[in-house]
């Protein structure tokens, strides 16, 4: 699915689509925090630098898989992408804000169209 949203991503940016655009950006950064690995203070094993406060030394040793997400996963984290703007629109309306609540409305389609195909 990140494939696909990716490829999805560059139609927009070449159409002009701001709406999908910001959606799909948003999505797949989303997807990139759940992949990142959590980081516990104090728990690198690796030498640290003298001169740079943290600093981990030697080849590749900042380096870490990321984890892995299952399909579910991925179409876990679009949807809750969706329901967050669908919300936040919701309450946008409720204050007035009709503007806003239509742009979130949009990406929320976008989304949607995305967990679709």
């Amino acid at each position: 699915m990140p494939t696909e949203l990716r490829r999805a991503l560059t139609t927009a940016m070449k159409s002009r689509d701001r709406a999908a655009t910001t959606a799909l950006r948003s999505a797949l950064a989303a997807i990139d925090n759940a992949e990142s690995v959590p980081v516990e203070p104090g728990s690198s094993s690796v030498a640290s630098s003298e001169h740079v406060a943290g600093a981990a030394t030697g080849l590749g040793a900042a380096e870490v898989q990321r984890r892995h997400l299952t399909e579910e996963d991925v179409r876990a984290i679009v949807e809750k992408e969706s329901s967050d703007r669908v919300s936040a629109a919701a309450e946008y309306e409720r204050l007035g804000r009709g503007d806003l609540a239509g742009n979130l409305r949009a990406e929320a389609e976008v989304l949607d169209r995305q967990l679709r195909a």
